[in-house]
């Protein structure tokens, strides 16, 4: 099954909704994640703002490169599975998504944060994967 035809099927099951592509709406989310990347870099902000930070950045890229496919989801993890068929993502940094996404949420809404530094590390280079996926993306 191609990547068109899976995104369609969730179309069909009302987990995507198609739209037209707003060019403009992918820079800003790009300028935004990029913004964040910068500061979850900083080695003086707390580990759960860094977390944070970088966590919000890969879902925005993730969110352009959907938009960028003329899609959008109300639904966050979706935006993170549907990676492979938005910009051809390698499932492995897909994983990594959907677990900091479980950490975001266990943080967000349980107010439990496991400092993970090694996590951080990895979420900060799956991030930058997906920026230079998506920068190649839009320049065709």
């Amino acid at each position: 099954m191609g990547s068109h035809e899976s995104l369609e099927n969730i179309v069909r099951t009302g987990g995507l909704k198609a739209e037209p592509t707003d060019r403009t709406e992918c820079l800003g989310l790009i300028r935004s994640a990029l913004d964040r990347l910068r500061d979850a870099r900083n080695p003086t902000l707390s580990y759960a703002s860094r977390f944070d930070l970088a966590y919000n950045c890969a879902h925005a890229l993730a969110l352009a490169a959907m938009r960028l496919q003329g899609y959008r989801s109300d639904r966050r993890y979706l935006v993170f599975q549907c990676l492979p068929h938005t910009i051809n993502m390698d499932k492995v940094q897909v994983r990594l998504f959907a677990l900091c996404h479980e950490r975001r949420n266990l943080a967000e809404y349980e107010g439990y944060m496991d400092v993970d530094e090694a996590l951080l590390a990895e979420l900060l280079v799956s991030a930058d994967s997906l920026w230079q996926l998506l920068d190649a993306a839009m320049r065709t």
